[in-house]
Parts: structure tokens; C-alpha cells; sequence
């Protein structure tokens, strides 16, 4: 018989087994050997010097406790870079930073007596509607100071709400609860792909909708070329960016278009994303995005098709997957120095801008478009 891999022989699983054995030794066929591999590109090939790497998280991720336990703790040894997340997971993950109390619970129960009784229920996990409405009330103030008020994107924002969170941990004596507060110690930008579709947007409207009025407001084409920034400045410098999907969803469309930014609106060089590595339960025959795979991805432009062959998508959930991620890592791999890319965003930003401006300039011009007429999309606009 041909030899085409390493022969399945695993040693017995003994007591006191780690998960780094675990991963190496024991996760050999199927869904398990995807997560082995993805493990192992994170931590030999993600987590090179000159590798930026972004995370995405879908999913109800924080309410689970996994902010705490995974995410904290892989921004702060360096290994995630920056950010996008459903605003969901950002608003749960404030609860934890104000210590207020998520329980785990049952599937099985009775969902109109939870209501009943103040009770929320996310699957398995429960607390107290009042948790809702304290993280509301708290949220409500602080989108009040005078710092917000005026047009700001998703990173600024989070940073700011971090830097609160951080000072109210402190005050609680509670150690390192909150995502937000790490990242904001880290200087590690946290974006939202729908800004509106959380809790957060949630009291964001409500205050402008309030008698006082307000003056903040999402500038969400900034998000857009910042995070494209983040990744051209990657590749333009000689390095590698990579990208860490949890779920899938709109974050994980964000994180990707990137690419599709810089080379198709803006014209700008460039081949696509080096590193991908998925964690998912979603299937590509739907033909949705979550289940889209990296070699569809290749055809938009969104990852290099050189690096191809180091792709990973393990078929499986990401409470699952995270926490042994985390752990195979931080055991694998000394911390990075932190690239501290939330206090660069202007530098990054002006910086792609100027490439864009130079590229414009090149770029050759059809003759039969009218003089001061835009160079893309007169065919579909009726510009002819």
C-alpha cells in the first residue's frame, strides 16, 4: 500500500495527558486533525514576527466565558493583532467586566416561565434581565462623555469603552475580566461589521433619538479603510497578514474584504491574505458566506492562491475549538511583541491613502469617458 501520511499508531491516552500531546498525538483523522492543523499553522506559521494576524468572533463567544478564559489571554501574549466582531459579543463581554453574574443553565426549560421570572436565556447559559439593563445603564453614561460626542469608528469607539471598562475593573478589584479593557491595554483595534445590530448600537440610537439629542454617530467608511490599512501596511512593509475565523457571518466577510478593497477599489498590487485558518458548523453547498471555502475565497481576490495548500477549515464549534487553540498555543509559542495597532490607525490609514492617491494617478483612462467622469462602473452607471 502507498504511503501517503504519518502511520495511525497513537500511544494510549494516560493521566496527565496536556493538551499540547492531546492535539499532536491523539487528533489524527477528520474534524480533529483540521483542528491539529489548525493549531499547529496559528502557532508555526501565524505567529512568525512578521505576520499580522486578525480574529474574527461570531457566535455567542463571550457570554460563555470565553473572553475570559481565550481571548484575554492570546491579546495579551501578542498573537491577535486586531479584531472583528459582532457587536454582540462586545456588549456580553461588559458584563463580565462590571461583574455582573452569567449562570450556566439548561436548554430544556421553560422559556415563557424564564420570562416570567427576569430570566434571559442564550442556549445553556442564563442571568438576570437586570443584568441587561444595568450594562444599559452604565453604557448609557458613558456614551454621554464629552469624548463621544462626534463621529467616530467601531476601533476608536471600543478603545474608549475599554478604557472605562479597565478603570471599572480596576475599581472592583475584579482582575482582568473584559475583551474591551485588554484591548485597550494592548492597543488592539476591535471593529464591528454592523455597528447598529447590537446592544451597543442599540443605546447609541436611543441617544440620538433622547431630548438631549446627540452628537455621536458610526463612521463606517472608516472602518472600512482602516482595517484595509491594517492589512496593506502588512504586506507593503514585506510582511504577511493572516486572518483567524471564529464562526462566520458578517465578521468574517469584513476581515476578507479587505483584499478585495485594496486591489479592486482602490487598484492597488496586491494578492490576498497569506494565512487562513476557520473555525465553523456552517456548509458551503448553501452557498452562504460563513460556509464559503478558502478556495472560493481565492477567486474574489481574498487570499493569495499560494498559500493555498495551508488553509484550514475545521468543522466544528468554536467553544470546542477556542479554548484548546488557546491553550496549544501559549504552551507552543513565547508571547510577541504587541504591534499596538489601535494608537497607529491615522499613520496606517494616511499611509494607504497616499498609495491609493499614487495609483490614481497612473491608472489609465479609457477615451471615450468624458472628461472629470469617475473610471469605474460607467458601463452599469449609463455613463457611456
Amino acid at each position: 500500500m502507498a504511503k501517503r501520511g504519518r502511520r495511525i499508531a497513537p500511544p494510549q491516552i494516560a493521566p496527565g495527558t496536556s493538551v499540547e500531546e492531546l492535539v499532536d498525538k491523539f487528533f489524527l483523522g477528520y474534524n480533529a486533525a483540521r483542528l491539529r492543523e489548525a493549531c499547529q499553522v496559528f502557532v508555526q506559521k501565524m505567529l512568525e514576527p512578521d505576520v499580522t494576524v486578525g480574529a474574527t468572533l461570531t457566535g455567542a463567544l463571550t457570554p460563555a466565558g470565553l473572553g475570559v478564559s481565550s481571548l484575554i489571554p492570546l491579546v495579551e501574549a501578542g498573537f491577535i493583532d486586531w479584531i472583528v466582531s459582532t457587536g454582540a459579543n462586545l456588549y456580553h463581554d461588559m458584563h463580565f467586566g462590571l461583574n455582573y453574574e452569567l449562570r450556566q443553565g439548561s436548554p430544556n426549560v421553560d422559556d415563557v416561565a424564564l420570562r416570567r421570572e427576569g430570566i434571559i436565556r442564550i442556549y445553556d447559559i442564563v442571568m438576570d434581565y437586570d443584568v441587561l439593563f444595568d450594562t444599559d445603564q452604565w453604557l448609557w453614561k458613558v456614551l454621554q462623555q464629552p469624548e463621544f460626542q462626534r463621529r467616530m469608528g467601531t476601533a476608536e469607539l471600543h478603545w474608549l469603552l475599554g478604557k472605562y471598562m479597565d478603570e471599572r475593573e480596576r475599581v472592583l478589584g475584579i482582575g482582568k475580566k473584559s475583551l474591551l479593557a485588554a484591548c485597550h491595554r494592548a492597543d488592539v483595534p476591535c471593529y464591528t461589521s454592523s455597528p447598529g445590530d447590537s446592544t451597543i448600537g442599540l443605546n447609541a440610537a436611543g441617544l440620538w433619538l433622547g431630548p438631549k439629542g446627540s452628537q455621536f454617530d458610526f463612521e463606517v467608511s472608516r472602518d472600512v479603510n482602516e482595517t484595509a490599512a491594517i492589512v496593506w501596511d502588512a504586506k507593503s512593509r514585506g510582511g504577511k497578514s493572516a486572518v483567524l475565523i471564529f464562526g462566520g457571518g458578517s465578521p468574517k466577510n469584513y476581515i476578507l474584504q479587505t483584499e478585495p478593497q485594496i486591489q479592486e477599489i482602490l487598484g492597488l498590487s496586491e494578492a490576498g491574505h497569506d494565512h487562513f485558518v476557520q473555525i465553523t458548523d456552517a456548509r458551503p453547498d448553501t452557498g452562504g458566506l460563513s460556509g464559503a471555502t478558502p478556495g472560493e475565497a481565492v477567486t474574489w481576490g481574498k487570499i493569495d492562491p499560494a498559500q493555498l495548500p495551508d488553509t484550514v477549515v475545521c468543522y466544528t464549534d468554536s467553544t470546542i475549538a477556542m479554548p484548546i487553540l488557546a491553550a496549544y498555543a501559549l504552551t507552543k509559542h513565547d508571547p510577541r511583541p504587541l504591534k499596538r495597532l489601535a494608537a497607529r490607525r491615522d499613520e496606517l490609514l494616511g499611509a494607504m491613502r497616499k498609495a491609493y492617491h499614487r495609483a490614481l494617478r497612473k491608472r489609465p483612462r479609457r477615451k471615450d469617458w468624458p472628461a472629470g467622469t469617475p473610471e469605474r462602473g460607467m458601463e452599469v452607471a449609463g455613463g457611456k
